[in-house]
């Protein structure tokens, strides 16, 4: 039998911390900041990074709604990173194209049922929005209302972890309310999880109440009050002085500042690496690029910049993906490195374009470090650093030389494939190395199309070779996430793939 969703958030939570006290109400909450029985009062969180597209799930934002259990799809990833139950209850495999799923009961936030007719909405205007979300890179899927419980789902070409790719936070299934005429999502009031977005405050705070119509069963939080926070050491701060319960992402830097009961590390599948622009600029040239990687040593940052929260870069998947380490191919055939007179030289007159983003708060001093190294490497470099907001659109446009860059890469699918095909095949949507290479493209593809899962990992890392051949991305650490939690908060989950954080069994004890 598989595990409901529930359990599974179970089974990643952080275990129960010391009681606290928390003074509320008696009664049930009626509104945002409505006062609560004991022990059901209100979370207070404060998140990283600020909502680019108003909580759009096919954003970077996407990731919001499943960390505070907002929105759900077909299927949820377990413990272990395989599909498992959320709004279908089950699925089969027809085809090698084609697949049935069978939904369970329950309602969206607004009160109307979930039914195949609703996912089919859903799922096609996932698939017709421009840019589509990651997730969908690689693979075009078709969805077909069978009966009110029952939806087919066909690929175009075999798609064996469509499951896995269900689960992804951008395939969040929504009310039809939720989609506008000019494309637009709003996931206020229409999402299915068990709490619903009451009110949405620009890019700094957000409202939710728990929505007691949820097929899983009651939060034990009344709501969530959430403030973005862009600055680390300001949300560490927050945390410190009991403004909030819970902080994300907190700095290296005031880790070891927090008490020991608040400060939880998490074994992360996040790589930061240096993106380099191969479409045009000084980096279109091979042998620039080959200078860059040689030039940039991430083990450096390590211990200065990451106070020992990493690990030294072994490519583009670290120790938190336990399998990679074992299937990993050697890097041949790389371009022959510029040396620093001819770097000089062939860059006279230009400067190489560094961009980072001050949500995480390592990467500025991380790209300065890198700066140095640069530097040495005969290279002119001049930073631009901003909120990740201000500057996504810029990334994508190609306006950078380079980009030092924090990723989840398991984040959309759980599986590898998804993040390759988006962030380096030609089509990808978040191609932001504009890399366009038919090895590249061939590698991933291999690897999309294998079933067998030691195949397709094996597939996997030979596409992974092929992309630092390229020297499109030069891999720096892979990241230790540090959560902070505060004294009496139970429940909270510490999710390697940074998908869950909060669900029905969090709340102030």
């Amino acid at each position: 039998m598989r595990a409901t969703p529930r359990r599974l958030l179970t089974a990643l939570a952080l275990t129960p911390l010391l009681a606290g006290c928390f003074a509320a109400s008696d009664g049930e909450s009626t509104g945002a900041g409505a006062g609560a029985a004991k022990g059901e009062g209100r979370l207070r969180v404060a998140l990283a990074v600020p909502p680019a597209k108003a909580l759009s799930p096919y954003s970077n934002d996407a990731t919001v709604l499943s960390k505070l259990s907002v929105g759900e799809g077909l299927t949820a990833l377990d413990a272990k990173g395989t599909a498992a139950p959320a709004l279908a209850t089950s699925w089969k495999r027809d085809s090698a194209t084609a697949w049935t799923f069978e939904l369970r009961k329950a309602t969206f936030q607004d009160g109307t049922p979930v039914t195949a007719q609703a996912v089919v909405t859903a799922l096609g205007h996932a698939h017709r929005a421009t840019p589509k979300p990651r997730v969908l890179s690689d693979v075009e899927l078709t969805a077909l209302a069978v009966d009110t419980d029952t939806v087919t789902l066909t690929t175009k070409n075999a798609d064996p972890v469509l499951p896995l790719r269900l689960a992804s936070p951008a395939l969040a299934v929504l009310s039809a309310k939720a989609y506008a005429a000019d494309g637009t999502v709003s996931p206020v009031g229409t999402g299915t999880g068990p709490f619903r977005i009451t009110r949405l405050t620009g890019k700094t705070k957000a409202t939710l109440d728990r929505y007691d119509g949820y097929w899983g069963g009651k939060a034990k939080a009344a709501g969530i009050d959430v403030t973005w926070i862009a600055d680390g050491t300001a949300r560490a701060n927050a945390l410190r002085s009991g403004t909030v319960d819970i902080a994300e992402w907190i700095p290296t830097a005031q880790a070891q500042l927090l008490d020991q009961g608040t400060r939880h590390e998490v074994p992360s599948v996040r790589t930061d690496s240096m993106i380099l622009n191969t479409g045009g600029g000084l980096f279109a040239d091979p042998a620039l690029r080959a200078a860059a990687r040689e030039a940039v040593d991430g083990s450096a940052l390590v211990d200065s910049v990451f106070s020992g929260y990493a690990d030294p870069a072994q490519g583009l998947f670290g120790p938190a993906v336990p399998w990679a380490a074992g299937q990993r191919t050697a890097v041949t055939g790389r371009a022959r490195a510029a040396t620093p007179a001819q770097v000089k030289s062939e860059t006279a007159g230009r400067t190489l374009r560094l961009a980072t983003y001050t949500n995480r708060a390592e990467l500025p001093e991380a790209a300065t470090v890198l700066q140095q190294q640069l530097e040495k490497a005969g290279f002119t470099v001049k930073q631009d650093v901003r909120e990740y907001t201000q500057m996504e659109a810029d990334l994508l446009a190609g306006t950078y030389d380079a980009l030092v860059f924090s990723r989840v890469t398991l984040l959309d699918t759980g599986d590898a494939v998804a993040y390759l095909a988006s962030d380096f095949t030609s089509t990808g949507v978040y191609n932001i190395a504009a890399l366009k290479n038919p090895s590249v493209d061939r590698a991933v593809r291999a690897a999309a199309e294998e079933s067998d899962t030691a195949k397709r990992q094996q597939k996997i890392m030979r596409a992974e070779a092929e992309i630092l051949r390229t020297d499109a991305v030069v891999p720096l650490v892979h990241e230790k996430v540090v959560q902070g939690v505060a004294t009496g908060v139970e429940g909270v989950t510490l999710d390697p793939r940074e998908r869950a954080l909060i669900t029905l069994g969090t709340h102030r004890g």
